[in-house]
């Protein structure tokens, strides 16, 4: 890799010990994906905040870095375990949440913004076309490079920390023209919600970094963070490029056979003891669609639904989130539905969900069953 002058007086720690690690990082991310050069970037969104992900060794870094680091470019933050407006009804252990709020405070001490959200894109301006960024957050990466005409590579929790205190990364894969390896033909009728987190959990698993799907159509929001929150889960592919052009590369077929092929391996029983939304979390057009989908029914048992802060708080002020509780969900800012200790195998044996993100972490990291069914599918059965 070529470094600058002053690159080169970083990595020798001519500048500190924190620059030092940051562009360690950084070099050896680089010198592993063939970059030639690390360029600068205007935004960093970090993974690595949720301490059942990252346990006492990623806390104590984090006390140890927040000491002296500090963010050169707009960062924002992944969610955390648990809605600190509430965590007192969850009898969550004392321990998690101290720990917990040691990452938290640690992240505002380096002056990264605590927004504890994975859908960056619809919380934040999105930059101008062509912009360089560095997303740790795998469906934020994918819809970054694919709807959002940024550029990110795949970041991991460590390169995205040292992206947002050096301002740059690795100039390679993504970042630079990519072409995909297979083109997919989109081959069902009448798709929901769900078909397209199982077609992006497809893509993921044969596309290399990119992948070409032809056959799509109009699609909504909804339809297109759950190809990404898919996709995120089952492989490094970081990139949907869209056409129907006759390229050279390899098709597959994306029919009803293989969507049932990916259900069977995500769907795990046929119902659930409680119901999630929101993974990816929901944004404010979905919880006007959930609330108008509603019309004066009830949940017939648990809901959580899982937003941005300043998502529930502006449907708040709309009028939503009370219609939504008098429907019976609980709904919860600054985390996720996956990996949050509010949702685990000691009270919970099943989930009902829409999300194929959120099912692959529910049955791989939370050990619980999961009941897929589209939104629509879950309101019709769900509620009375």
């Amino acid at each position: 890799m070529e470094l600058t002058t002053e690159e080169e007086s970083m990595l020798k720690g001519e500048h500190g010990d924190i620059m030092q690690m940051a562009y360690r990082i950084l070099v050896a991310t680089g010198e592993a994906t063939g970059a030639e050069k690390l360029i600068p970037i205007e935004w960093a969104h970090l993974a690595g905040v949720n301490y059942n992900t990252i346990g006492d060794a990623g806390e104590e870094f984090l006390s140890s870095v927040s000491k002296n680091a500090r963010v050169k470019v707009k960062t924002t933050l992944n969610p955390m375990g648990f809605d600190i407006d509430n965590v007192s009804n969850y009898n969550l252990d004392e321990n998690f949440i101290a720990k917990q709020l040691s990452i938290k405070n640690s992240y505002e001490i380096m002056g990264v913004t605590p927004s504890f959200s994975c859908i960056p894109y619809e919380i934040f301006d999105i930059p101008k076309s062509g912009t360089q960024v560095a997303f740790a957050e795998s469906n934020a990466a994918i819809h970054a490079n694919s709807y959002d005409n940024l550029k990110t590579n795949k970041e991991s929790a460590f390169s995205a920390l040292a992206s947002a205190i050096t301002g740059k990364s690795p100039y390679s894969s993504l970042r630079k023209e990519d072409t995909p390896n297979v083109t997919i033909r989109m081959n069902v009728n009448n798709p929901n919600e769900l078909t397209y987190g199982m077609l992006g959990f497809f893509a993921g698993k044969v596309g290399d970094t990119s992948v070409n799907i032809s056959g799509l159509g109009d699609m909504d929001k909804r339809q297109c963070k759950a190809m990404c929150g898919g996709m995120g889960t089952s492989g490094t592919c970081a990139k949907f490029l869209f056409g129907d052009n006759d390229s050279n590369t390899e098709k597959i077929d994306f029919d009803e056979k293989t969507m049932q092929t990916v259900y069977d391996e995500l769907n795990t029983t046929e119902k659930g003891d409680i119901i999630t939304l929101g993974s990816p979390q929901l944004g404010l057009d979905e919880i006007s669609d959930l609330t108008s989908k509603l019309k004066g029914r009830s949940f017939t048992k648990r809901c959580m639904i899982f937003c941005p802060r300043t998502v529930k708080q502006q449907a708040r002020e709309i009028g939503y989130v009370n219609e939504l509780e008098r429907a019976g969900c609980e709904i919860l800012s600054d985390c996720c539905t996956c990996l949050t200790p509010l949702i685990n195998k000691d009270n919970v044996d099943a989930v009902t969900t829409n999300s194929i993100k959120g099912a692959y972490y529910l049955k791989n990291s939370n050990g619980v069953d999961v009941n897929l069914k589209s939104l629509s599918e879950i309101v019709e059965d769900e509620t009375r």
